[in-house]
C-alpha cells in the first residue's frame, strides 16, 4: 500500500475511532443510571437507520474504515435505543384497570 493510501486509511480509522467512541459515554450512563428519559427516541431511530446505510455502503465500498465505525456505532446507539425503550416501560405508570 502506498505511503498516501496508508495515510488516508489511518485518517479514516482515526475519524472512525472518535465518532464511534462519542456514544460510549451516553450508552455507559444509560447503563448505570438505568434511565433514558430525556433521550429523542425519534433522533436515536433516525441515527440507527442512517448508521445501518453508512454501514451498507461501506461493505459495498468495501471501506474497513467506514465498516468497522458503523458497526460499534451501530451496537452503541442500538443498545443505547433499546435500553431508552426498555427504560421508559419500566417507569412508566402502570394502567389503571376499571
Amino acid at each position: 500500500m502506498p505511503t498516501d493510501a496508508l495515510l488516508i486509511e489511518l485518517l479514516g480509522f482515526a475519524a472512525a475511532l472518535c465518532t464511534t467512541a462519542a456514544f460510549l459515554p451516553q450508552a455507559i450512563r444509560v447503563w448505570r443510571t438505568r434511565s433514558a428519559g430525556d433521550l429523542s427516541i425519534p433522533m436515536f431511530v433516525l441515527l440507527v437507520t442512517g448508521l445501518s446505510l453508512w454501514l451498507a455502503y461501506g461493505i459495498l465500498l468495501v471501506s474497513w474504515p467506514i465498516i468497522v465505525a458503523n458497526v460499534f456505532s451501530l451496537a452503541f446507539n442500538l443498545f443505547i435505543l433499546t435500553a431508552a425503550l426498555r427504560f421508559r416501560r419500566l417507569a412508566a405508570p402502570p394502567t389503571p384497570t376499571p
